[in-house]
């Protein structure tokens, strides 16, 4: 299955950028792919308009020639959103009409050889129409006029932009890479990803350097270990070497994004001298949101000095952290030395049996009987809540179904108490589980 195609809105500040972004995420016709999680302040979104899928992102004000620090970090990001998307939504304020800013940004834009729909924003009259005739001094073919306030032009938007995007495949349909194991290999920049896959693979394929960006493709590679197949997915270093700085670290959460769909386990490298970062959380939070099994590797662990307690200091800061990946194994590797090297793929083979493991009915069902009897169910507006009957619906993550008298009066921590029944009953102790409360029709 290929990568979702990017979307990237780019433009000056206030032109309505995110505006367009909650408009097209919120439009009944776009499922957002947006479960609870611990992502916040994101600036992406997965999204499905007619049958195709893609990725959202919303940028910031784009100040081509600005000198405060914040204009040049908001430069930054909009440059690497750029180099990773797919197609690129410009847009421009139908109220201001054509800046010398426009322009520069269009410059930049044509030079990356990227498919580019210009969007003129605020039109919500004649006079502003007539204003967006301006833009076409730019020299393109068409412009979307449109209010992205009040939800105008964008149904005609989205139909023009998705015809460029594959139909959304199902992911339950056999592929090619059913074959494999499928494993994404994710991290802040400079975290050793190309060391870890040069480690595991025996190959130089991948190249590996200290420097964080370093110019290079993104790598998958196939390798055969014990006799099982798995795909190792190598997300991209940040490409521009020059004026990285620490904010563009926040867009290594696009470049995982991109293997994270992919995968069915993300392997998420931390930096042992770094300990977990806000970063690394907002990394495992998108793995997690995207009901991906997970390993946390605690890398360069030969570089730390160590006494018998450092491990559990680890432990306890990584789970206090990301707490909602309390399922996560935690492993302390070396990418350069090789230490413990040897117990990644028998972890991933373990993880990945739970991942597509199916249980009968009729087991779940026995479970069900046994485990409200050891804890009853509470009562929601004076009436006693039952779970008549349950049932696996879904593998990657194991998803399962219970059919009830009232969806709402299952509180959150009844949810996480059948979750965890499962887990110990079922032997899912390393992947994460998706429990759906269904009214029962009568």
């Amino acid at each position: 299955m290929p990568a979702k195609p990017v979307i990237a809105i780019v433009g000056r500040p206030n032109v309505g950028k995110s505006t367009l972004f909650n408009r097209i995420a919120g439009k009944r016709k776009a499922i957002v792919i947006d479960e609870p999680g611990a992502t916040r302040d994101r600036n992406y979104m997965d999204c499905i308009w007619n049958g195709k899928a893609f990725t959202l992102i919303d940028t910031g004000g784009f100040e081509p020639t600005a000198r405060e620090e914040i204009f040049v970090q908001v430069r930054e990001q909009t440059n690497l959103a750029i180099e990773e998307a797919d197609i690129i939504l410009f847009m421009l304020d139908a109220k201001e009409g054509l800046t010398p800013s426009d322009t520069v940004i269009d410059r930049l834009l044509r030079g990356q050889g990227k498919n580019i729909f210009y969007v003129a924003n605020k039109v919500d009259g004649e006079k502003n129409e007539n204003l967006a005739a301006d833009f076409y001094r730019l020299g393109m073919e068409r412009v979307f006029t449109i209010s992205a306030r009040h939800g105008l032009g964008l149904n005609e938007l989205l139909s023009a932009v998705t015809d460029y995007l594959p139909f959304t495949q199902d992911q339950d349909k056999s592929t090619t890479d059913d074959k494999h194991i499928k494993i994404a290999i994710v991290g802040k920049p400079n975290v050793g990803k190309s060391s870890l896959i040069n480690l595991i693979s025996g190959s130089k394929r991948a190249i590996a350097t200290p420097t964080p960006g370093t110019t290079r493709d993104a790598v998958d590679m196939t390798i055969k270990v014990g006799g099982k197949n798995y795909l190792l997915i190598d997300t991209a270093g940040i490409r521009k070497k020059n004026k990285i700085s620490l904010i563009l670290e926040k867009y290594s959460v696009i470049q995982a994004l991109k293997s994270i769909n992919l995968c069915d386990i993300a392997l998420i490298l931390i930096d042992a001298e770094d300990g977990i970062t806000e970063q690394d959380a907002k990394i495992a939070g998108l793995a997690y949101e995207h009901g991906k099994a997970c390993i946390i590797a605690v890398n360069k662990w030969d570089k730390i000095k160590k006494d018998n307690t450092t491990v559990g200091k680890y432990v306890e800061s990584i789970k206090e952290k990301i707490k909602f990946m309390d399922f996560a194994p935690i492993i302390f590797i070396s990418a350069l030395t090789g230490l413990r090297a040897s117990k990644i793929f028998p972890l991933i083979d373990e993880i990945y049996d739970q991942y597509i493991k199916r249980i009968n009915t009729s087991d779940l069902n026995s479970f069900l009987e046994y485990t409200v009897k050891k804890n009853s169910l509470p009562r929601y507006q004076s009436k006693q809540v039952r779970i008549f009957y349950t049932t696996q619906v879904g593998i990657k993550p194991p998803s399962f179904v219970f059919f009830v008298s009232s969806a709402k009066g299952i509180h959150f921590s009844y949810r996480r108490y059948l979750i965890n029944q499962i887990r110990d009953k079922f032997n899912f102790n390393y992947v994460p589980l998706k429990i759906i409360f269904r009214k029962k029709s009568d």
